[in-house]
């Protein structure tokens, strides 16, 4: 089995008032969280990685650099690519109204999710992240996420138009993800959409029987190891992990949150330790002309018992 480590890197404000004043700090802590225990968001993340020898996958997302400048987003870029690591692209077009010239013609009201706009309005803004991208350092580019895993079929469409053949935007959990795709049931397994290979995000079912997505910051380690295991014995071609640049942090600090950080640590030894491969997309097994929808992965109760104490233990 292949595991995709993959991590959406974005800046926020923590709201649109005040974009310009806010805008520093936002900076320094999604990007590097400094505190007097070191840099806990992106530099953090990456040193973890690699001291396990371990690939990942880090969705960027753009749009904010076309409101403050290019430079800012190069920053990030090399960051992660001095360390060996992959970029590809991720977009939030909550940012297209803050941005001026504007990109589309109807810009005037904010709109969160990409499966809000039209067909061609989502190719144009795709065009532009991807343009982002490149003129930041970033060769190649050919995989995609949208931001929340808002997309819909027309996204899929967008992305043929701007060359980007692999993507990893769906995520069952989600009801804002893939709604005028779940006809033929869960979004769950590779799946080929108007010539673009899709890799939902792995969704297992957790002790008390529940969907959970594998995200680092919502799952204990008990579970995850769980449900990579349960996935293997499954026959699952890949397993699809996903994080952001801010799951290390305490919530509105730059403060390391202790917990989830000896979460990620162990499970990047683990990962290293099991020998399964950590890959890009490129890496994953093409979808079949007639893929059926694969079983999901499960995990027992004791693992998501051991979330609910670690929540609590992170609150109090």
């Amino acid at each position: 089995m292949k595991v995709v480590l993959s991590f959406d890197i974005e800046v926020w404000c923590n709201g649109w008032d005040r974009l310009d004043e806010a805008f520093p700090a936002s900076f320094a802590r999604y990007v590097y969280g400094r505190s007097a225990l070191g840099d806990y968001a992106l530099p953090k993340t990456l040193e973890i990685l690699n001291r396990h020898g371990l690939h990942g996958v880090f969705f960027v997302e753009p749009l904010f650099a076309a409101r403050f400048g290019l430079a800012y987003l190069a920053e990030i870029v090399a960051l992660i690519q001095s360390a060996g690591q992959e970029v590809q692209l991720h977009l939030h077009p909550e940012w297209t109204d803050e941005i001026s010239p504007a990109l589309i013609p109807n810009n005037q009201v904010k709109r969160q999710h990409l499966s809000y706009y039209t067909l061609d309005e989502q190719t144009a803004l795709i065009a532009h992240g991807k343009r982002l991208l490149a003129e930041a350092g970033v060769a190649q580019i050919n995989a995609f996420r949208a931001g929340s895993f808002a997309a819909n079929r027309a996204t899929f469409t967008a992305l043929a138009r701007n060359g980007i053949t692999l993507d990893s935007s769906l995520n069952d959990f989600y009801a804002v993800s893939g709604p005028d795709l779940r006809g033929d049931g869960p979004l769950r397994g590779a799946r080929s959409i108007h010539g673009v290979h899709s890799f939902p995000v792995s969704v297992f079912r957790d002790g008390l029987g529940k969907p959970k997505p594998a995200q680092l910051s919502g799952c204990s380690f008990a579970e995850l190891r769980a449900a990579l295991d349960s996935a293997a014995a499954l026959g699952l071609p890949e397993f699809i992990l996903v994080s952001h640049n801010f799951e290390l942090l305490k919530p509105d600090s730059s403060e390391p949150d202790r917990i989830v950080v000896r979460r990620f640590e162990a499970l990047c030894a683990w990962l290293a330790q099991r020998g399964w491969p950590t890959v890009g997309l490129a890496d994953c097994t093409p979808p079949g002309a007639e893929a059926a929808l694969p079983p999901q992965p499960t995990v027992g109760t004791l693992a998501t018992l051991g979330r609910y104490a670690e929540q609590l233990l992170r609150r109090f």
